[in-house]
């Protein structure tokens, strides 16, 4: 088979042409692990309980920068403590400025009326976060424990003195704000690796 002279040409350039550089493979992955955002929100809701816990990324080990209770009395009827979640987190959400909110996965209650009240909780906490533009990430219990502990059942007290060790707190944290502590620690530690878990966005 007959080459014309232009065909030669054509093909001389193109063998001319510097080699395009190989891009990495995990080159986008080890992108996307590069933690974005700097204070990070760690939310456990819950009626009569709701845990929250404020870090700002630093070094040698994150700087805690608020976490409580929001505590609701039992004689509140329903609607109150709904309120009294959404007063209290904006609030937070005003001094700290955090830009993405780590929350508790969904657990799956035998009690459908506990299951019904965990709901109305997480539904208000959930929409105040979103109505000040976090982004929110949903992390399940016992990847926390895992995280945390390195042990997917580890009791609450474990978590708390795990989360004061690596918060260097004067005092175990009180169990929900241990929790939201720990739920802020595991998405740090999940967007500083290079692993390919992708955090649930929800």
């Amino acid at each position: 088979m007959g080459v014309t002279p232009q065909q030669f040409q054509r093909m001389q350039k193109r063998l001319n042409r510097a080699p395009r550089a190989a891009s990495p493979v995990f080159e986008p992955a080890i992108r996307a692990a590069q933690p974005a955002h700097q204070i990070i929100l760690g939310l456990d809701p819950s009626l009569r309980g709701t845990g929250y816990g404020v870090i700002r990324l630093a070094k040698p080990c994150p700087e805690t920068l608020a976490y409580g209770t929001i505590s609701c009395p039992a004689g509140w009827p329903h609607s109150r403590c709904l309120l009294n979640i959404v007063q209290c987190l904006r609030e937070t959400l005003k001094h700290h400025s955090p830009t993405v909110c780590a929350v508790e996965g969904i657990f799956y209650a035998q009690n459908l009326q506990t299951a019904i009240i965990m709901g109305e909780a997480r539904g208000a906490a959930l929409s105040v976060i979103a109505e000040a533009g976090l982004d929110i990430y949903e992390i399940a219990p016992r990847k926390v424990k895992q995280a945390i502990v390195g042990y997917g059942a580890a009791q609450k007290l474990a978590v708390a003195k795990m989360v004061q060790r690596m918060l260097r707190l004067a005092a175990p944290p009180g169990p929900d704000a241990a929790d939201a502590l720990a739920l802020a620690l595991t998405h740090a530690q999940e967007n500083g690796r290079y692993g390919l878990n992708v955090p649930k966005r929800i």
